[in-house]
């Protein structure tokens, strides 16, 4: 039987995270049944935005596009955007969400746990595949190496993203702090959990001595905060994460969820073009979605195994049997996992 530290962080990564949730005041339940039936071929289809900034900001950005949306399918189209990555999971999983913008380990979870698949995922203008995640200190930081930050533990204030946020958090954890045996959440003197957006601004206006954060995100940032962008610095910088993905229910109507596929993947692309392009430049400078399979998501099951076996090294075990076993079921797991995103 696995013990400590690996379920005691879990623990309070989900107390952490529960404690931030907004009410979803307005949601509504799914329109569609289990059986793919259109029960009423009027009523609002509910779109769930990952929060960019702030909810009503993420709302502003997304409503001309989505307004095109309800005149395409001749349909209501609601839009629901939280200050969380948790409350944005909690509204999928309770069926309040008919599709939803999400980063690539909301979406693994969409599509494993709550009937859900991939339609589309996010291309910008400069043709890059992906963003990078980031750790962030101030330009007058005591901290100017890596070496330095790790060479001092329980020294310094640390702001980084959920549980659930790839480049806040997982890919950090994964990439930087476990590759030199540390667990973030016990390293640094104190842990703040917050957006992007907020992390930065930690930083730059001395509230917190390092951070995580995005190189998407600090575009938008420079853009909205040029003087406290001026006075951050980048300490490190991961690996390519894939971008963003679009979800939609499979207990839609299949003639539903293609009409949405067509719209969202074509969108930017028509007749229209010029306008709808300005319409996307708006969430985040993005120039449309290209079409994609739950196979996109591939990278993200990764990063979760290898999350999963950093907590099974760094666990107590009552025996080497149990420790082997877990590492085995850790091991099957995935393999079914990939197998399953790959339509396999």
């Amino acid at each position: 039987m696995q013990a400590g530290r690996a379920g005691t962080t879990r623990v309070r990564h989900r107390g952490w995270l529960l404690g931030g949730l907004l009410a979803l005041a307005g949601l509504i339940p799914s329109m569609a049944g289990a059986a793919g039936t259109d029960i009423d071929p009027n009523a609002p289809l509910t779109f769930g935005i990952l929060p960019i900034g702030g909810p009503a900001e993420s709302l502003e950005a997304w409503r001309p596009m989505l307004d095109d949306l309800h005149a395409a399918l001749g349909r209501p189209v609601r839009a629901v955007s939280v200050a969380t990555y948790e409350g944005i999971a909690q509204a999928i999983s309770e069926q309040r969400v008919d599709i939803a913008f999400l980063s690539g380990r909301l979406a693994l979870d969409a599509v494993v746990g709550q009937n859900m698949q991939v339609i589309g995922q996010l291309t910008r203008g400069d043709g890059s595949r992906g963003y990078y995640a980031v750790v962030l200190t101030a330009t007058d930081s005591k901290i100017t190496s890596l070496n330095q930050m790790f060479s001092r533990p329980g020294q310094w204030r640390f702001a980084r993203g959920e549980a659930l946020s790839v480049s806040g958090y997982l890919v950090p954890e994964t990439q930087l702090f476990a590759a030199r045996g540390v667990d973030s959440d016990t390293f640094f003197a104190k842990v703040h959990v917050d957006n992007h957006q907020n992390n930065a601004l930690a930083v730059a206006n001395g509230e917190a001595d390092v951070a995580t954060n995005n190189t998407a995100d600090l575009e938008r940032f420079q853009q909205h905060f040029p003087e406290q962008y001026a006075r951050l610095r980048v300490l490190w910088k991961s690996s390519l994460i894939p971008h963003a993905v679009i979800v939609i229910r499979n207990d839609l109507p299949a003639p539903l969820r293609d009409k949405v596929a067509a719209f969202i993947t074509g969108y930017g692309k028509g007749k229209d073009g010029a306008r709808e392009e300005a319409n996307l430049k708006l969430i985040h400078d993005i120039s449309g979605f290209a079409p994609a399979t739950n196979a996109c998501l591939v990278p993200f099951a990764d990063i979760e195994y290898s999350l999963e076996k950093r907590r099974a090294t760094t666990a107590q075990w009552v025996s080497e049997n149990a420790r082997e076993a877990r590492f085995k079921k850790i091991e099957a797991d995935h393999d079914t996992l990939l197998a399953r995103l790959r339509g396999k």
